[in-house]
């Protein structure tokens, strides 16, 4: 019986396991092509008008990817975090406190622009003829926020300003509005001495046709911290990783993508990386006492 040198039994089972190399990235790919990727929208909007809003971007990130994209939307919070959690998205948007609570097992790729700008803040208004004119004096005041606890711009960011200040949470009473939008039309209408909220909302058309803003002040506005964040599976490819981010910031450039950006309410959407909400880890430390 013939045998094979040491030599020949060592080409040919590195040829064994090259060829069997190559057709398992060759299948890879082909899985690929057919692997769907689910999308996960933070709830900003009610269900129904997120799928409204995201589908056009499910089918551009379809057609880009050579994937089936599938839109998960959530009917309140606590789903939509409980699908976080169970690692349930490949892709997700959400807002910055979510971002790094989550930041073990998803990266930060890129951030929305809104109304042209890559930026939002925190800010703290009252009426004009409350007498409020610092922070020290809503000690013994009742503060209306618009959203939970968890919400960055509308609660983090201004309890951050006012602990700065020099007072404790429990020199004020907080309450929470649905949004941020509410929280303002609350203190015009003298339901709180001060409102919890974004920057850019006393602008809002919404809050315009119901109030009358000249009537209203910002007390304080935080730094400017970079808007909402779109983060990846923390497991997923760098080449797949890379496909998404591209995709994403592209979208300002064409036509078709311009009006995919305008259906989800969006002037753009611009790279980011973990090291951009730095600025929002140090208010969580100190309002919330924890990442």
């Amino acid at each position: 019986m013939k045998t094979r040198s040491p030599a020949r039994r060592n080409f040919l089972r590195g040829a064994a396991a090259g060829l069997a190399g190559l057709a398992a990235g060759a299948a890879g790919l082909a899985r690929g092509a057919e692997d769907s990727l689910v999308l996960g929208v933070f709830p900003r909007f009610n269900a129904s008008e997120t799928t409204t809003r995201y589908t056009p971007l499910a089918e551009y990130l379809r057609e880009r990817l050579n994937r089936k994209i599938v839109l998960v939307t959530s009917k309140d919070f606590q789903s939509f975090w409980r699908g976080i959690e169970e690692h349930r998205y490949d892709i997700v948007q959400y807002n910055q406190y979510h971002y790094i609570r989550s930041a073990k097992s998803y990266q930060v790729i890129a951030h929305n622009k809104e109304f042209g700008k890559s930026t939002i803040a925190g800010a703290l208004y009252v009426r004009k003829d409350s007498g409020i004119t610092s922070l020290a004096q809503l000690r013994g005041r009742t503060v209306l926020f618009g959203g939970g606890e968890d919400a960055m711009i509308s609660y983090i960011a201004p309890v951050y300003m006012i602990l700065q200040a020099g007072l404790k949470k429990d020199d004020f009473t907080s309450q929470f509005a649905i949004n941020p939008l509410n929280s303002v039309i609350g203190v015009y209408r003298k339901q709180a001495d001060a409102a919890g909220s974004g920057d850019i909302v006393i602008g809002q058309p919404a809050v315009k046709g119901a109030i009358n803003p000249d009537e209203i002040t910002a007390l304080a506005v935080s730094e400017q911290l970079l808007h909402l964040p779109w983060a990846v599976k923390r497991t997923m490819s760098a080449p797949l990783r890379e496909a998404i981010q591209s995709s994403l910031v592209d979208l300002e450039n064409t036509e078709t993508g311009r009006h995919v950006l305008k259906a989800a309410l969006l002037t753009g959407i611009g790279r980011a990386e973990d090291k951009d909400y730095d600025s929002c880890r140090r208010m969580v430390r100190l309002v919330m006492g924890h990442l």
